[in-house]
């Protein structure tokens, strides 16, 4: 996946919360973050920051959890680890020097418990200094046809100056993993929110499903800030959304494009052979490999 980088005159500044313990994926994820598992050559992660500088974010701010320092080392500057590829003539020193952590200023900050990804943005706070920020889920690739799904927010949000959030339809089986958005359509896939709900379990009246990619303001701080423990006992940016758009006009972009879930075993297989499929040194091979195996399964 590769971006050409643009510039944003309005927003600057990402949040990526990547707190979360991971449980899904354990025992892989019991000493290494979830958000650190590699999507054919590179941690899930780095997808997410290389998506938030392609967009034209300036500044990023992840927000970890005790025990998830890795996710710091992998972005620190590795000079002498570079120079040691170098010295050995190794090509793939090129692949350090293009850690997205030179074009953008990564910050870091500690959600100490796990109290929902509600909570993990009320950590931002200081950092978004009253500004509009995007927000990108860290442990969820997504992929488009044009500009990234970042940078689209970005552009909705420079002519409507409304918060938004990226949608996808969902079947009504799965509904209840996200939180739902019904909307009126205010052209094209664009929509302006009428109601949200996080992980419905019944009555379910909307396809549309919040996608892990906001763009937010700085008064959600006031309704995250005031907001009860929701749906497993955490505070939800979604209740948090549902009462903003109460009193301020809030969107949705039915996007165009592929969401990666990488928080579960399945979808992290998936999204490891779809990539490794279009890799430049594995797609020929892996492709062959994938149809010799299937014809030995026929």
């Amino acid at each position: 996946m590769h971006y050409k980088q643009t510039d944003s005159p309005r927003i600057t500044k990402a949040v990526i919360p990547a707190a979360g313990k991971g449980t899904r994926l354990l025992p892989a994820t019991k000493a290494q973050p979830k958000e650190m598992l590699p999507v054919v050559d590179k941690p899930v992660i780095q997808y997410v920051v290389e998506e938030a500088v392609a967009s034209g974010i300036r500044d990023i701010l992840i927000i970890i959890a005790p025990g998830k320092e890795t996710l710091q080392r992998h972005f620190a500057p590795e000079s002498r680890f570079k120079q040691f590829l170098q010295e050995k003539s190794n090509s793939r020193s090129r692949l350090i020097a293009h850690l997205p952590a030179g074009k953008a200023r990564i910050h870091f900050a500690y959600q100490n418990y796990p109290r929902g990804l509600g909570d993990a943005i009320r950590c931002a706070e200081e950092f978004v200094a009253n500004e509009p920020f995007a927000v990108l889920l860290g442990d969820t690739i997504i992929t488009t046809h044009r500009l990234p799904l970042t940078r689209q927010l970005m552009d909705i949000y420079a002519e409507y100056h409304s918060p938004v959030a990226a949608l996808e339809k969902v079947l009504p089986a799965l509904a209840h993993r996200y939180g739902i958005f019904r909307g009126e359509k205010i052209t094209g896939n664009l929509f302006q929110a009428v109601s949200l709900e996080e992980k419905p379990r019944q009555h379910i009246r909307s396809p549309m499903a919040v996608a892990g990619r906001y763009i937010l303001t700085p008064d959600i701080f006031h309704y995250l800030k005031n907001l009860r423990k929701g749906v497993n006992h955490e505070i939800q940016l979604t209740d948090a959304l549902r009462f903003q758009a109460a009193s301020r006009r809030l969107l949705g972009l039915l996007f165009e494009g592929t969401r990666y879930d990488v928080g579960n075993r399945l979808d992290f297989l998936k999204t490891n052979i779809l990539f490794g499929m279009e890799h430049p040194e594995t797609g020929k091979e892996l492709r062959k490999w994938l149809s010799n195996l299937t014809r030995r399964k026929t």
